[in-house]
């Protein structure tokens, strides 16, 4: 599992995915979070700025656990 600590009040679903290098742009973020790939807390997230923040669990394409900080 990936620990990711916020420095802010929250972080974008998408730029979170592009700044843990799961994907080389934003536009792929993007897609993997309309495309369905994205669990945020058990439920499935399809905004693609939807906003993280501490204590989210996500799972992203069924393998890729992260823990917000």
């Amino acid at each position: 599992m990936t620990q990711f600590e916020l420095k802010d009040e929250y972080i974008e679903l998408f730029k979170l995915i592009k700044v843990l290098d799961l994907v080389d742009t934003g536009a792929q973020a993007k897609m993997i979070v309309a495309d369905g790939y994205v669990q945020r807390n058990g439920e499935v997230e399809l905004r693609k700025r939807a906003k993280i923040v501490k204590g989210d669990h996500l799972v992203i394409g069924g393998d890729v656990e992260i823990e917000i900080l």
